[in-house]
């Protein structure tokens, strides 16, 4: 039981040094560098303070049974009016009673898959992502130290399935990952799309969720993914975006 806490203590700690320090290595004064890679959520930098919309979800990882790092994901239910049926992390909307970022996103999971907050160790909130809908969504990074105690329960509103997948996989060009050349105004832009087979089934992850934790496994493993995240006039794209939302 001791070397357990102390694999998780270390867990932690290494986490945390690893997002704090690609935080002084990339802040840029007040603002939030973001550079997606789908339609779902649109390069630029932005003041966190600006947005009134807000959400959080939470990217909660534990130690696979061979040592890796594992995220838990769901499948939207299909009855939702947005998004039905996409792979997503649990999270939401910002409620007026709950404190910060971290709140929501242990909330959320909590009402979505039965995940009680008391097993979550926050380690930190990573840079935040808008949606296509100008909603700006905070990564809120969890550790599971113990998933036996994890008993899921699904809410059948919005949730029809939970999984989990390794981190790594964000980070690599092989036979799960694809990356699709779409259109946005007159831009083109690569979309990111990872396949997985999992004990629950066949799922594919893209859009923001996919862009999210591609930021999270370069970060947690320090190096970037090994396929192009971008083509080759994002970058111009993304200076437009910043002019206009300067």
């Amino acid at each position: 039981m001791n070397n357990c806490k102390n694999q998780c203590q270390e867990m932690i700690h290494e986490l945390t040094d690893k997002i704090l320090s690609y935080r002084i290595e990339n802040r840029n004064g007040d603002h939030q560098i973001i550079t997606p890679n789908s339609k779902s959520y649109m390069p630029q930098i932005i003041t966190v303070s600006s947005r009134k919309k807000r959400a959080a979800v939470l990217i909660c990882i534990y130690s696979g049974a061979n040592g890796e790092l594992r995220v838990i994901l769901t499948r939207r239910s299909m009855q939702l009016s947005s998004h039905p049926g996409e792979v997503a992390l649990p999270g939401g909307k910002t409620d007026d009673a709950d404190a910060d970022d971290s709140a929501t996103a242990l909330r959320e999971a909590m009402e979505e898959i039965g995940l009680d907050r008391s097993l979550v160790r926050v380690v930190a909130n990573l840079d935040p992502f808008i949606s296509s809908n100008l909603l700006t969504v905070v990564p809120v990074v969890g550790l599971l130290s113990n998933v036996e105690d994890f008993k899921p329960v699904l809410n059948a509103d919005e949730v029809d399935a939970i999984f989990d997948a390794p981190l790594e996989m964000f980070l690599q060009e092989d036979g799960r990952h694809k990356c699709l050349e779409k259109e946005w105004k007159g831009w083109k832009y690569a979309c990111h799309v990872f396949s997985l087979e999992a004990e629950q089934g066949n799922f594919v992850v893209g859009g923001l969720t996919a862009s999210i934790l591609i930021q999270a496994a370069s970060i947690i493993y320090k190096r970037s993914p090994s396929f192009d995240q971008n083509l080759q006039d994002f970058s111009q794209l993304q200076s437009t975006l910043n002019l206009l939302n300067s």
